[in-house]
């Protein structure tokens, strides 16, 4: 009897294919990258969840509230990360202006879903069409940037992308634009009037929130002035139960969304780094001179990649941005810092790496951007600390004489600054220990399928074909 016949598992049939799929991915899981990420974030979750249980919000909705803040800033780091992989990671590309292409998704997104009699008003256009024409207009803005940047290499390319990224925000704050007629020169087309509020920004009443506010309430632009919907009164009520307050359960449910875009973001890369498209950007990183030289037009494959990149930002903008109902050029997400940000990620996971960036943005989230925060609501619980130094120095002074209370007053105070100080010290030894990242020097297959994981089509008696042609059977093999 056949080993097929013995196995129930190796039968034909669905049940077969269940029960093989369900082992392929406890596979992956157990081996792979998806296993990987899982285990980083229930790391994680575990150190937050003590984080929330020692700090000042205690209770269940104190860790679930944790739980989805780390999570949120996880996922938005995360698809930030991946698209910038795609320019830096795969084709080499240094663009250090990630926040201008997002203000260009966001902005865009808003002129087209804000209200027509608003003040700056828009076109009041639906919510998919405010996220297509932000991607749209992000990849022409990046069209145009790479069209006279691509002649250029490393720190020119990054100059070039720095300035037009600040073009971008000086421009939003610009009074010039904060109201102006679109077409108002042109005869034969309508006036249609436009703006960008300048400092004092523009409301987005319809925002990505709002599809998930309709799940829970019949008025998702006001859920004040409305009800549950039954599905809303069934879950909210449940989450009630255990003490966990219906923003909070929004707020999860808006990250769960973020997550499967993050999941979006990372089939996309992996499709294209393992595309004959995806192939030829790895040439032009490692050796553009030779990819042009094998007969690719480098500087359309560049102009191609840097189109894609700059729409995934534009969504990763607008997905980011635009969940407060209101954005306005002064906000940190537009601003250069925020570049820099999403490119520590990426180096903390390795550049090149789908699986390093989705780890980069989530030890960058959670390690460097929202731990300071909760370790130092912590130790203000259990310390003391009284009034703090309002400069270093004068923290500084007394600990000559073994006083540190004014020290650690300062630094409680002062902790979101001197988060930088702790990034500056994981660059520098990540740099001196992985400068390739935590996921550096993996082995990539270039072919799209694994030729190592081949089966032989031989049937039973064939053997296998030998050099000339032939057939191997009871003769010598060409191994």
């Amino acid at each position: 009897m056949s080993e097929s016949d013995t196995d129930p598992s190796e039968s034909d049939g669905p049940p077969s294919d269940g029960r093989s799929a369900v082992r392929r991915l406890g596979a992956q899981l157990q081996d792979g990258d998806a296993g990987l990420i899982a285990l980083v974030m229930a790391g994680i979750y575990v150190l937050f969840t003590i984080f929330a249980i020692l700090g000042p919000s205690q209770g269940f909705e104190g860790v679930v509230a944790a739980i989805q803040t780390v999570t949120l800033w996880t996922a938005l780091y995360a698809m930030l990360v991946l698209a910038l992989n795609l320019h830096w990671g795969y084709a080499g590309l240094f663009n250090i202006g990630v926040a201008g292409f997002m203000a260009v998704g966001v902005y865009t997104f808003a002129a087209l879903t804000a209200p027509t009699g608003a003040t700056p008003p828009g076109l009041g256009l639906p919510l998919w069409v405010g996220i297509v024409g932000g991607m749209l207009m992000a990849a022409l803005a990046g069209a145009l940037v790479s069209l006279p940047a691509l002649r250029l290499r490393a720190d020119y390319l990054a100059i070039v992308t720095v300035a037009f990224s600040e073009i971008v925000r000086l421009s939003l704050l610009s009074t010039t634009f904060e109201e102006f007629t679109l077409f108002s020169s042109v005869p034969f087309l309508p006036d249609v009037p436009l703006g960008t509020g300048a400092g004092r920004g523009i409301s987005m009443p319809i925002n990505p929130t709002i599809p998930v506010k309709s799940i829970y309430y019949t008025n998702p632009q006001n859920p004040a002035a409305g009800d549950f919907t039954a599905f809303g009164e069934t879950v909210i009520t449940a989450f009630r139960a255990v003490g966990v307050r219906q923003t909070v359960v929004v707020s999860l449910t808006y990250t769960l969304v973020l997550l499967g875009f993050v999941a979006l973001f990372y089939w996309l890369l992996r499709r294209i780094g393992n595309s004959p498209f995806g192939r030829v950007l790895k040439a032009i990183r490692e050796d553009e001179l030779v990819a042009n030289s094998l007969g690719k037009d480098t500087r359309m494959f560049k102009i191609k990649v840097f189109m894609v990149g700059c729409a995934l930002m534009g969504l990763g903008g607008i997905l980011w941005e635009t969940q407060r109902g209101f954005t306005d050029p002064t906000s940190t997400t537009f601003r250069p810092i925020q570049t820099f940000y999403i490119f520590i990620a990426l180096i903390i996971g390795g550049a090149g790496s789908n699986t390093g960036g989705v780890l980069g943005g989530a030890l960058f989230a959670a390690l460097l951007f929202q731990g300071p925060l909760y370790v130092s609501r912590i130790l203000s619980k259990f310390i003391a600390t009284g009034d703090a130094p309002s400069t270093f120095a004068g923290a500084l002074a007394p600990v000559a004489s073994l006083n540190l209370t004014p020290f650690v007053a300062y630094t409680l105070q002062n902790v979101s600054s001197l988060r930088f100080v702790l990034v500056g010290v994981v660059l520098i030894v990540l740099m001196h220990r992985r400068p390739t990242g935590l996921l550096g020097h993996r082995k990539e297959v270039a072919s799209s399928i694994d030729l190592g994981k081949r089966t032989s089509r031989t049937g039973p008696g064939e053997g296998r074909p030998a050099t000339d042609g032939g057939n191997d059977v009871g003769g010598e093999r060409d191994d």
